[in-house]
């Protein structure tokens, strides 16, 4: 058997195949997904593009609905007066502080949900199910009257159930307070909420492989390692949407302050504050202003989320 050997200057390295970017399952995959969600895209494209685009408009004029005439070109101007006033500020601090802490609270909840979900036993599961979404189908204004009801100095329960608590009286005035406001409408936030946090994570604790369980268990790892090396890493997709959701439904929070406070004691919102000077004030180029500031900031939180958790789904889901 004779053997050829190449000349030194003729000499290749083996070369590994380029990397398919998609398989032909994904590709087809994809293209179901635009067919059967392009309609609706384009629709929610246009009936949302043109209210930004004519709030942004709205936004670069002097304009107050009760004055129609007197409308004058301003350019940035109103940006100007908004992110120098100390009330904008505050609304900014009041948002980010119901959004962390009820976005926070509700994943440590929404988890222990849906684990409870997971292991309940398949004759009981629908009705676990069910009752831990109850909360979830009920209207966000109505819920808020309940949680006003439940914490009103002269109608309410909480104060006589409670008034063997540090600082919980029969004439505690929850409402009379920032702090306390704050509290009953983060309470009545993450009650409302914490379904849809769990139901996302059932979602996500189902794509775990068991396999890497049963080897983990194998391996001789305790509850809490399985659920940090195993369950959680698996589970980053489910907790990035789940977190990104809710945290840009949270920063809009808009319904409850509405409805407990009015915005009173320093409990108004970015959305509030939205509102109040469109709606209440009628200053359409402010209120404008406000708004697609609160949409920047949305975007803006968006993109932190997806930079941060830098999540492939196609690769969560297996594909190549």
């Amino acid at each position: 058997m004779t053997t050829t050997t190449l000349p030194p200057g003729e000499r290749t390295e083996p070369k590994s195949a380029p990397p398919q970017e998609f398989t032909d399952r994904a590709r087809s995959e994809r293209r179901l997904g635009w067919l059967l969600a392009g309609p609706a895209f384009v629709v929610m494209l246009l009936v949302t593009a043109y209210p930004i685009a004519q709030a942004t408009y709205e936004s670069l004029f002097d304009f107050r609905l009760t004055d129609p005439a007197n409308r004058s070109f301003v350019g940035l101007g109103n940006y100007g007066v908004i992110l120098t006033d100390p009330l904008w500020w505050q609304s900014i601090w009041v948002t980010v502080f119901i959004t962390v802490v009820t976005v926070a609270v509700e994943l440590v909840l929404g988890f222990a949900l849906a684990l409870v979900m997971a292991k309940a036993l398949s004759a009981i599961r629908p009705v676990v199910r069910a009752a831990i979404l109850i909360p979830y189908a009920v209207i966000t204004v109505v819920s808020a009257f309940a949680w006003q009801f439940a914490f009103d100095i002269n109608s309410g329960f909480v104060n006589s159930w409670f008034a063997w608590l540090p600082g919980v009286s029969e004439n505690t005035d929850w409402f009379g307070d920032r702090w306390t406001a704050l509290f009953v409408i983060c309470i009545a936030e993450i009650w409302k909420t914490t379904p849809f946090i769990s139901l996302l994570l059932l979602a996500g604790l189902a794509q775990v492989p068991e396999v890497l369980q049963e080897a983990a268990k194998v391996d001789g790892a305790s509850w809490w390692q399985r659920m940090r090396k195993v369950t959680i890493p698996n589970m980053k997709a489910a907790i990035m949407v789940a977190l990104l959701f809710r945290t840009l439904d949270a920063f809009r929070v808009f319904d409850s302050i509405f409805v407990m406070t009015g915005g009173a004691n320093g409990t108004e919102s970015v959305s509030f504050l939205a509102y109040r000077q469109t709606i209440a004030r009628l200053e359409i180029g402010l209120g404008s202003a406000v708004s697609v500031l609160l949409f920047l900031v949305v975007v803006f939180i968006a993109f932190m989320f997806i930079k941060v958790f830098k999540v492939d789904l196609s690769q969560q889901r297996g594909d190549q």
